[in-house]
């Protein structure tokens, strides 16, 4: 049986992993605080250190053409090219424009499927930057009736 103090010290080191780790958001957010407070598309590609965007077939987006409820509007993004860094979601008309960010490695697939909130209809960017700073996007239109940030 294990006793209060064992149990406390199990999970002060389980959260100081956590923390180390980078899986507490507070933590997460604050790392890229400048990409996750911008308010346009090149502004969060500005803050972490992306080139200029280049529209590219080899990404991909895939989310409605109408969400009838902007609280939840489910997206899939990805790619399969070698050499991508980072993955992102961003919504261009939201409050804050990016929605996600995923590091990524050749050894992971850069394969995401992410529920968004959207306050209006607006511009959906699936982002891969590369290792070499190129940042290549695909873009989706999404309508939406009834606001979910607030609206």
């Amino acid at each position: 049986m294990q006793t209060r103090r064992e149990t406390l010290k199990h999970s002060a080191i389980v959260a100081g992993l956590l923390a180390t780790t980078g899986l507490f958001p507070h933590y997460a957010q604050a790392y890229n605080k400048p990409a996750f407070e911008a308010k346009s598309v090149v502004d969060v590609l500005k803050a972490l250190g992306a080139g200029a965007p280049a529209e590219s077939k080899d990404v991909t987006i895939t989310g409605p053409d109408l969400a009838e409820n902007g609280a939840v509007v489910h997206f899939t993004i990805g790619t399969a090219l070698p050499g991508v860094k980072r993955m992102l979601l961003l919504v261009e008309k939201n409050p804050f424009t990016l929605v996600a960010l995923f590091n990524v490695t050749d050894s992971v697939e850069a394969n995401f499927a992410i529920r968004s909130k959207m306050g209006q209809s607006s511009s959906v960017y699936a982002v891969a930057i590369m290792n070499d700073g190129r940042a290549l996007f695909a873009r989706k239109e999404v309508k939406v009736t009834l606001g979910g940030c607030g609206g």
